[in-house]
This record gives structure tokens, sequence and C-alpha cells, in this order.
């Protein structure tokens, strides 16, 4: 063993340090050490064994111990951790962190911003909030139990598993996928096509030429169809990475991943760094997915990661969904990605009539027509879904004497009511209060709720259909432990006729009973302020559409709004993808945003406004020197969200049409600026949202 080691520690924009090895347990390269930091010890990473000090051996300090009796990390998983570094820049150390199992901050969603976390609670259901998903944790949402994996409804492997026979669209996309050692593909088609099922059979012809593969899903809890067919299919040398696992569970299934014991994994976001040997498969289930992007350092996006591993390690990369994102989108047209389609629903379903309601003709929120067809699903013995983006009772609370609106004091944002609580609740925060009797700016007793969310859909669907049995799935009603499995179980088996929520309802929920959707606002996310919020209102819109006529050609959606001009809402109602990506991405161009334009976000936050502000100036100051000429400057501006926890933002965006001169650029530009202690940076490469 060497005398000497290099360690990285989880820290941002530090390199690596030098310390004298154990003479009892010595380290060597992949392995964990105790070392002392300043005046703490801390967890690090050993990546070298030097045989030369850059100072006297005497000045060295020696590490405390070795955590690890084997490597818990190769070469390999240093080279993606310097490539992350260089490309989101963090620090090596930090995105080692990121990537290894011991590296696993706790949930994300459950810090303030304050407290240095990088995502705000639940906020990614709520029309206020970042809808990209990027704020929301892989783990967040309570996991799945045994039973959960049962009664997740028929999806589409079990459509073409049942028989084993593929359709001819299916066996003409294996064949594609297969008879290449590598390359890119994207199985596109709407939900029922037997997407799942080619994504199998290719991980099987993979194992099958002694390859390993790593298949990526949004979210565990609400994909346990796809872990229950994996694991059946590929047995013991499928390994899931799922927030069940404890932290010593997740380092055994590492270990077995590291070993060569395990040659398929599954899991969300973070199993892209799984370190799977003779990799030859990834595969990126619902690749528009805003959860596959990091919301805290380092700010990586999955597929950009997926993609990197592809062509250094010689795979194939299959991304899949009904509704690409706009970047794949554009891929696809200019051939950079090879098109699979998938036309027919296998189950002898249809693509469902879709109806839109001028909502400004409506007293209520729920239509007298949606009302009709819900009347009608019950009376052939079907079910109904209706989906709502926003929990709670109403979105704001307000004076009707003097307009005030009452707003969080640590945010930028309206607090939501939430009558079964009889409190005004931040979704950012989680700041709450009771609901006032009067106007705190003019002392009127006029005040009350405005807007309307998943909970007040829930007592006016009770007023309107009584006797229907009603259950609401959103982040409220799951917060204990096994009221998902139980919410999903009745209404698998018929216990429930209608089931209303938030985005949860759009995922995973693949039942033959439904024969109406209804999409109670169809504005919500369309209304935000970030130039990705047609995209996402339209995925929305057709991901909610697609749990109707999965089994009958009977199905019929209802789409609910105030705009029902909008071309992004009559594209999405007539399930119109290439009128959609065709004015979406001339938009695009016209404005240079991704994908004709690429994106680097910093955010400057701090609980002084006046140095929040002046930070972002120099900020900006110094980058029109340092960056190059084609290169332009948005900003600095305050954030859609200027106030998050108590927590000032501004921020500046670099726009490139020649990204990689920029990028070079910014990483000078990134070691030059040194903002004022009290002033923290975040800095977003290709941001999914600019709230």
């Amino acid at each position: 063993m060497s005398r000497f080691i290099e360690v990285l520690f989880d820290l941002p924009r530090v390199g690596s340090f030098t310390y004298r090895n154990s003479d009892e347990k010595p380290a060597s390269t992949g392995r964990r050490v105790v070392a002392p930091l300043g005046a703490r010890e801390a967890t690090g990473y050993v990546v070298g064994e030097p045989d030369a000090t850059p100072i006297e051996e005497s000045k060295l300090k020696r590490i405390t111990r070795t955590i690890d009796a084997e490597a818990l990390f190769d070469e390999a998983s240093v080279e993606l951790a310097r490539w992350l570094s260089g490309m989101y820049f963090c620090g090596q150390g930090e995105a080692l962190a990121a990537m290894l199992p011991s590296g696993r901050r706790p949930p994300r969603g459950r810090r303030s911003l304050a407290s240095g976390g990088g995502s705000y609670g639940e906020a990614t259901e709520d029309a206020g909030a970042d809808p990209s998903g990027a704020a929301e944790e892989e783990d967040s949402i309570p996991p799945p139990s045994d039973s959960e994996m049962e009664i997740e409804g028929i999806d589409d492997l079990a459509i073409s598993a049942e028989g084993h026979e593929l359709s001819t669209e299916q066996r003409e996309a294996l064949d594609r996928i297969t008879r290449k050692e590598s390359g890119s593909w994207y199985l596109y088609g709407l939900t029922g096509t037997g997407k799942t099922e080619v994504f199998l059979r290719a991980a099987e012809a993979t194992l099958a030429e002694g390859r390993g593969v790593i298949y990526l899903v949004p979210e565990i809890a609400l994909t346990g169809q796809v872990v229950e067919a994996a694991t059946l299919r590929f047995g013991e040398t499928c390994a899931v990475l799922h927030s069940r696992l404890t932290g010593s569970e997740r380092l055994i299934e590492w270990r077995r991943i590291l070993r060569g014991e395990a040659r398929v994994v599954i899991g969300a976001r973070s199993a892209i760094f799984a370190p799977v040997k003779r990799l030859g498969l990834i595969v990126i289930d619902e690749e528009h997915e805003g959860g596959y992007k990091s919301g805290a350092s380092p700010r990586y996006h999955a597929r950009q990661v997926a993609m990197r591993r592809r062509a250094v390690e010689n795979a194939r990369l299959v991304m899949g969904s009904a509704t690409p994102s706009v970047e794949a989108w554009d891929l696809m047209t200019k051939g950079g990605i090879e098109r699979l389609t998938l036309t027919r629903r296998l189950a002898g379903g249809a693509v469902p009539g879709v109806e839109i309601v001028d909502m400004r003709l409506e007293s209520g929120p729920i239509s007298r027509r949606l009302a009709e067809a819900i009347r009608e699903a019950k009376a052939a013995g079907r079910q109904s879904i209706l989906f709502l983006n926003r929990r709670g009772f109403a979105y704001f609370y307000h004076c009707n004497t003097c307009g005030h609106e009452i707003r969080c004091k640590h945010c930028s944002v309206a607090l939501t009511y939430h009558k079964d609580r009889n409190a005004l609740v931040c979704h950012y925060c989680g700041f709450r209060s009771p609901p006032p009797t009067a106007c705190p700016a003019c002392g009127s007793l006029d005040v009350g709720w405005s807007g309307f969310g998943t909970e007040r859909i829930e007592e006016e669907a009770a007023r309107i259909f009584p006797g229907f049995r009603i259950r609401r799935l959103d982040a409220d009603s799951v917060s204990r432990r096994g009221e998902l499995e139980s919410i999903i179980s009745d209404f698998k088996d018929g216990r429930t006729d209608i089931l209303l929520g938030t985005q949860m309802v759009a995922k995973g929920l693949n039942f033959p009973g439904v024969k109406t959707v209804g999409v109670v606002l169809a504005d919500t996310t369309l209304n935000l302020p970030d130039f990705r919020a047609a995209e996402r209102a339209f995925s929305l819109i057709v991901q909610v559409a697609g749990r109707a006529g999965r089994f009958s050609p009977d199905g019929q959606v209802i789409v609910q709004t105030y705009r029902p001009e909008s071309p992004v809402i009559r594209a999405a109602s007539a399930i119109d993808l290439d009128s959609f990506y065709s004015a979406e991405l001339s938009t695009r161009a016209e404005l240079g945003f991704p994908p004709f334009g690429r994106l680097i976000r910093v955010v400057l936050r701090s609980k002084d406004r006046d140095r929040t502000v002046q930070a972002a100036h120099e900020f900006a100051a110094l980058a029109a020197e340092h960056l190059p000429g084609e290169a332009e400057l948005l900003g600095p501006a305050e954030c859609p969200l200027g106030m998050v926890a108590g927590t000032y933002r501004w921020q500046v965006i670099v726009r490139s049409m020649d990204f990689a001169p920029a990028h070079r650029a910014f990483s000078k530009l990134i070691e030059l600026y040194r903002p004022a202690s009290s002033v923290r940076i975040e800095v977003d490469v290709d941001p999914v949202s600019l709230m």
C-alpha cells in the first residue's frame, strides 16, 4: 500500500487533499476514510495513491481510519465524477458523494432553502410552484410495499407478456435496437402501446450478450409494476435501488452491482451512476419527467449522464415516452436519435375522444358536461379520474374589501388554504398560520378564499355525486404509510367510483374500469412565467388523457379551461403532437431557448436583500467581461420566486448558441467570482425551470 493517499471530500468546488496513510489499516483507491479536515473530521474518498507529496511528509496529516475493507468505487466512477464536476461546476468530491450510496443526503424536499437545501418541499404539485419536478426528491413519495407492487394495475408489459407475443411494431422496434451494439433510440407511443415490454426484451437481449443494464424510472413508488416484472424476469441478477432500503442495505446492493452479481439495475435518477459491469443498455422510461433533473448540487440531468455513459462505455441508450421532451423531439426530427413508433393499443383500447369545456360559462369547478360524463361512467359500472395540479382547498386567501392577499412571510407566494386543517399553508417552506377572521390590512370582516384545489374538488364532488365513493390521491392524503396502497387498491378493486388527485393520478394508474377522465383546470401550469410552461401543460394533459381508453374504445376525456382558444390546450386535447412540437420549436428558435440555445442559470441568495442584489450585479458585471461575445446575459433580475424560506433570490442567466466556448469561459468565471460570506451561489447548467 502507498504511504500517501489522495482524498476527495463532499465539498463544493474544492479539489483533493493528500494524507499520510494508516499503518494499521491502510487505505487504497476506491475506499472511504475518515480524516481530519480543518477543525473537524470528515468522510472522504480515496482517488489516488501518489508516490510524492506536495509538501514535506512531516507536515502531512494522517487519516484517522479506513472505513471499507473492499473498494466502494472504481476508476470509471472517479472519471465520471470528474466529468460531472467539469460539466456542472461542482466539486469532484461533491459529485462522487452524490453518486455513491453513502453519499446520499436526507431527502432534500424536507430541507429549507435557508439550510442549504436545493428544493422547496412538495412544491411540484402546486400551480405556483416549480412544476418541473426538479424540486421533487426521488425518494419523497412513500415507497411501495410488497402488496403495492401487486395492485399497481396493468401496464404495457402485462399486455404483451401475457401471451409472450409481440406486435409487429414491437418486433420491428426491438430488432432495430438489438441489431446494433451501441446507439441511441427513442421509443415513442401513447400509453398502452407496449413500450415497457420492448424495454424489457431489449434488456434480455443485452444480458444474453454478457452485458449489463440500467433501467431508469421517474418514481419507484408509482412504477411498481416495472419493478415486479423485471424482478420476476431477471431474478437474483436484478438490483432495485429504492427508498425502502436502509443505508446499509443500499450498500449491499451497490457491492452486488460492483462485483457483477447484479447485472440489471432499476432505480430512479441516481441509479444512472450504478457501477454496472460491461454496461450495454440504458433505458430511460418516461424521459420527459422533470424528476430526472437533480434539484441540488450537482444539478445533473440523468439523461445527460446517460448520454455520456453510452458514449464512453459503447452502450445502447433507449428512451421512451408518450410525450417526449422538446429537446428529444428535436433530436428525433434531426436524426440525432432514431425514432421508433408504436401506434396500436394492445388491450383493445383506442385513443379517447377529448372535449374542451369553456369554464367561463360555468359557475362551479366541475362543469355540467363533466358531471354528466361522470354519471354516465357510474351508470355503466365504470370509474372516473379527476386531475388538478393544485393541493389544498383554495390557492389563496384574500380580502374582498381592499384586495389584500395573505402571503407567506418567508416566501414570495400566496398561502394555500387547507380547510381540513383550518390553516393557511406555504407549500414552499412549510409555514402555516390560522386563517384570519379580519383583514390584516384594513380590518374588514369580508375575507375568504379564491380558486380551488383538490380538497375543494373532493368536497364539491361529494355534493354533486351523493352516494359515489370518492378518494383523493395527493401528497396530503398519502402522508401516512399505507395510504397510497389503500387508495390504489380500492380503485383497482372497484371500491372507488371517482379518484381525484394531483400529478400522481397521471402516473402508474392503468386500470380497465376507467371510462372518464376530467382535467379540472388545464390552465394551472400554462400560466407560469417559465419558458417550459407550454411543454409541461401539454405533457400533463396528454399523459392524464392516456388514463382513459386503455382497455376499451369508449374512453372519454373532458378538458376544462378558461382559455379554450389556447393552441397548447387545443393541440393537447387533439393529442396532436406534431402541431404542438412544431409550434413550440418555432417559438424556442425565435427566442434562442433550448434546444436552439443552451442556458446556464446562476442564482444568488442571501437573508440580506441588499447583499443579494449587489452580488447579482457584481456577478453580471464580471460575466460581461469574461464570457465570449456571442454569449448573452439575461439579468440580473429577481427570480420569479423572489424569496423562499426567508432567503432573497436573484438570478443571472447565460444564453449561448455555441455552448462549448461559453462553458469553458464560465468555468474560469466561476473560479474568479468570490461572493460575500453571507451570499450563496447556485449554478444550474441546462436548467429545467427558471422559477
